[in-house]
């Protein structure tokens, strides 16, 4: 191997030590995770002539060190720790951070993608309020949980229990009404329509002291992570106004699609990712909303150009088709890759696998019949951020021509195959009647 880069640098990062490999130096600098010594060490590099440096991305432990390397004027490589993997049997701290180095001087190391500032920051705002969710998530499980242990299944007849309708009656239990008639009065007039007699059944339960008071607490734990959220909204509102304060562009009179769960109070939202992705609209895709491109533009922003191209673009989200070939045996690889994003677009998929008049739940289908439910999960993801990456990068729009269309177009492709390999073995296909 021969060296690709100038002056180079490993690091490798601990809770407690780093260690600081430098190319020609057979010394390795070990220094203490403060940020008095994180100057120091910077001091060290720039002294012994260091342009670049590598780093494992280690928990959450590189991104101080990551910034001031950055300010000191070094260029930063941060790597996937997977990618360097050392000689088995010779692991140790010092070792790695030569090992490290090593392949960073012969331009063997890969940079992860580091978001600008301001997408750092709306990245931070957004994982928090994801995080909120999933913890008042468990609270609604929770009042569930008190619910059936009183033999109350108002939960399994309506749709939501944190709901309006849910919601009042709970509140109504937890101060003490008991009658189911006078229960049901509190629903919204479609239950009261259709789900009446059914609703004051579910309302009949042994109401026990000690669970009235789990269901209390956990109403109060919910509505707490409920607070946070609305705060995260405040936050994510006045960086989205900053960053689209100073950009025009022409917003069509779409349709908002609207956002059916734990939709965010940001007022003006849609106008707002308009302004930031350029008028690019991705919400012409099917399963796709504001709330969407909010997260994805959170974790990797607006500039998906970035990405060659759509292969290269679902490749880095995780959703390319895993590739780890021996002689004439492609073998099943455990390596998995994991992001954010990728994760964002696997959801879409599995509510779009359920619609009964979209193309792409056809396509599903299709796949699902012949793979496995797993493949076709992940093929249709990658389908849908294909078509997202099109839309941000070319300003294609999909339009949905719905299932019958879709499948006559496969009918046609798949026929035109059969007369191509028929010719291929000297035949020739007659269309019977």
């Amino acid at each position: 191997m021969e060296k690709t880069i100038r002056k180079t640098a490993g690091i490798d990062i601990g809770s407690e030590k780093i260690f600081i490999s430098i190319e020609g130096e057979k010394e390795v600098k070990n220094f203490d995770t403060y940020t008095g010594s994180y100057k120091q060490a910077i001091d060290y590099m720039l002294n012994n002539g260091v342009t670049t440096v590598a780093m494992e991305s280690t928990g959450v432990y590189w991104v101080v060190l990551y910034e001031m390397i950055q300010k000191a004027g070094i260029e930063g490589y941060l790597v996937n720790a997977s990618h360097i993997k050392h000689v088995p049997g010779r692991k140790s701290d010092v070792q790695d951070c030569q090992w490290i180095c090593q392949l960073h001087k012969n331009g063997l190391l890969r940079a992860s993608y580091i978001p600008e500032n301001e997408i750092k920051k709306l990245r931070s705002y957004v994982r928090q309020r994801e995080e909120l969710i999933g913890m008042g998530a468990q609270h609604i499980n929770h009042m569930q949980k008190a619910l059936d242990l009183m033999n109350i299944k108002v939960h399994n007849v309506i749709s939501q229990v944190t709901g309006v309708s849910g919601l009042a009656m709970i509140k109504a239990i937890i101060a003490g009404e008991r009658n189911p008639d006078t229960l049901v009065e509190m629903c919204n007039i479609q239950i009261k329509k259709h789900k009446r007699e059914e609703v004051i059944k579910s309302l009949e339960g042994t109401y026990s002291e000690e669970n009235i008071f789990l269901l209390k607490q956990s109403l109060e734990c919910w509505e707490f992570y409920n607070k946070k959220i609305s705060d995260c909204d405040k936050q994510i509102e006045a960086l989205l106004t900053k960053m689209s304060n100073d950009k025009e562009t022409d917003i069509k009179a779409d349709i908002i699609k609207p956002i059916r769960h734990h939709k965010p109070e940001i007022e003006g939202l849609h106008e707002m990712l308009m302004k930031i992705t350029g008028g690019k609209n991705p919400t012409s895709i099917i399963g796709v909303t504001d709330m969407t491109i909010l997260r994805v533009i959170a974790e990797i922003g607006p500039d998906l150009s970035k990405w060659e191209n759509a292969k290269h673009f679902t490749a880095w989200l995780g959703l390319a088709p895993n590739k780890n070939q021996s002689g004439k045996f492609n073998k099943k690889s455990h390596f998995k890759i994991h992001t954010h994003a990728g994760q964002y677009f696997r959801t879409i998929a599995m509510s779009v696998a359920k619609s009964k008049r979209s193309a792409l739940s056809s396509f599903y289908r299709r796949v699902k019949s012949r793979s496995g439910p797993k493949i076709a999960m992940k093929a249709l993801a990658r389908k849908i951020a294909e078509m997202f990456y099109n839309v941000m990068t070319k300003g294609m729009e999909y339009i949905e021509q719905g299932i019958k269309k879709y499948e006559e177009d496969y009918k046609k492709t798949f026929i035109k195959k059969l007369h191509k390999q028929a010719t291929l073995m000297g035949y020739k296909l007659v269309t019977q009647g």
